[in-house]
């Protein structure tokens, strides 16, 4: 028995084709996004904004990456509690109750969290989707 956990983490390639997966999907849309990527601390690894992206769009991914990894699920479900009147929710630290963040899940584990901002929360997370389809 060890007293050590085996840990998984995110490596540079895997976070760029995660990034590239997420870029062409954006592009394949006309979407301009900013796409954050940060590990299981929710520390940026990655910030691209596109093209026409508004400069708040930047901060706005990294909140919504940052969310998903630190809390281990898609920030969709912090604003359907929100919603739902569940205004407590936005008292926890290093939240943003906004569609597009997604958790990275490898064999159970988050592994870190991908954020994007720029246009419909939705279309937000299919982004972030593609991005993670990618790694996975």
């Amino acid at each position: 028995m060890s007293n050590l956990a085996d840990s998984k983490a995110l490596t540079h390639d895997g976070v760029i084709a995660m990034a590239t997966a997420a870029v062409a999907e954006a592009k394949r849309n006309g979407w301009n996004v900013t796409i954050a990527i940060v590990d299981a601390g929710g520390h940026p690894l990655h910030l691209q904004r596109l093209d026409g992206a508004s400069p708040g769009t930047a901060d706005t991914a990294v909140a919504k990456a940052r969310t998903s990894a630190l809390y281990g699920f898609e920030t969709k479900g912090f604003e359907g509690m929100v919603t739902d009147g569940r205004t407590g929710i936005l008292n926890l630290p290093d939240s943003l109750p906004l569609e597009g963040g997604l958790p990275i899940t490898v064999d159970g584990v988050v592994v870190g969290g991908v954020g994007v901002s720029g246009v419909a929360s939705s279309d937000d997370a299919k982004v972030a989707k593609a991005g993670i389809d990618a790694l996975l």
